[in-house]
């Protein structure tokens, strides 16, 4: 009896310390999230990054081919930068400069409807308006002390980004060594799968990255296109978001489509918002039910509840990062389970084929002879 207790009294003080030890690494982890975050960012840039890499390897020395990938990489936000920030300032200094006439169009337009004008003598809206629209340049001129608010935040978001960047370095520099002598302490046997399933993994973020960028630039092209052809201005630019929107899955393509046919309601309207959104309607149509789905199978392979599923845990977790890594981390998840259940011989059943909806009836007595 005595010592059935103990035995017990064994199992709660394990099971206790075990519980103890979760929820201080739990916490631990909560603690450290934001490096952690940086570390798996990292991570999938440099896999994503290898690609590119790997091909100028074959032809200098790898940290030549990692600096001309990275430079490449920091064009871009420069390139980009010098194309939309000078349009955005100077639309935004002729909209404070305009707003006072604009204000007054719209007071012009009130009076000369008998409806809103009832309505503005009740409430007084026009002389409101025009109020703060004769502030606005004003208003204008102090957003540097707002500017200077949100410094500090711009300074530790670039310190991140500097941070993610050295990481991603140092894994592209020597992950492969550093992964070939981990996998030396582990049994032959185990070791060959966890390099098959990274070797897969790494394989699907890297077609997956491709494949996105590429639908993505499609987008972009053709909205470029179209709004070219309708006359909208900043063409260029609002391809350009449209670029960057349409890389976040399953609601990115629409947000940026919504973004841009706000800016056509000031161009032409109503024709060149009608055109847009059918264009959007339609494109998108396209987009999800025939260029998405190849690019997720050929890349991940990966069910589309999944994909949802992963979105939004993803954007969740990290925002609209998660919302742009969830896939091919899904991806790798998947095939990591897939592995594993190879590894313990879990294999499903094979599918038994349908039953006869009508059986032959059984042959029935033979007729007597006359």
């Amino acid at each position: 009896m005595g010592n059935q207790n103990l035995s017990a009294a064994r199992v709660v003080v394990r099971t206790v310390l075990i519980v103890v030890a979760i929820v201080i690494l739990l916490y631990l982890i909560y603690l450290v999230r934001k490096p952690i975050g940086w570390l798996l960012i990292a991570t999938f840039l440099a896999i994503a990054l290898s690609g590119p890499v790997n091909v100028l390897d074959q032809y200098m020395k790898r940290g030549f081919a990692i600096a001309i990938v990275y430079l490449a990489l920091l064009a871009v936000p420069i390139a980009l930068g010098a194309l939309i920030v000078p349009s955005l300032v100077r639309e935004g200094n002729n909209l404070a400069d305009n707003a006072p006439n604009y204000a007054r169009d719209v007071a012009d337009f009130v009076q000369d409807n008998e409806r809103l004008r009832e309505i503005n003598e009740d409430y007084d809206l026009t002389s409101q308006l025009e109020e703060e629209a004769a502030k606005l340049p004003g208003k204008l001129g102090g957003a540097a002390g707002t500017l200077r608010d949100v410094g500090f935040g711009i300074v530790n978001s670039i310190f991140a980004l500097v941070t993610i960047l050295i990481l991603t370095a140092f894994m592209l520099g020597g992950g492969g060594r550093w992964v070939a002598h981990g996998l030396r302490f582990l049994p032959v046997d185990n070791a060959e799968r966890l390099e098959r399933v990274l070797a897969r993994s790494s394989a699907a973020i890297r077609n997956y990255v491709a494949g996105a960028i590429a639908q993505a630039a499609l987008a972009a092209i053709l909205a470029y296109v179209v709004l070219s052809i309708l006359g909208v201005p900043f063409a260029a630019p609002l391809a350009v978001i449209i670029f960057f929107l349409d890389l976040i899955p399953l609601v990115g393509a629409t947000i940026g489509a919504v973004i841009v046919a706000v800016v056509t309601l000031f161009q032409d309207f109503p024709t060149a918002t009608i055109i847009w959104v059918i264009w959007s309607i339609a494109y998108q149509q396209v987009e999800n039910n025939l260029i998405q789905p190849q690019i997720q199978k050929r890349a991940v392979d990966i069910n589309p509840f999944l994909v949802v599923v992963a979105v939004l845990f993803g954007s969740a977790l990290l925002g609209v990062l998660g919302a742009l890594v969830a896939v091919p981390v899904a991806a790798s998840l998947q095939i990591a389970v897939r592995e594993y259940l190879d590894y313990r011989g879990i294999r499903p059943r094979p599918e038994e084929p349908p039953p006869d909806p009508d059986p032959p009836a059984p042959p029935g007595p033979e007729p007597a002879p006359a």
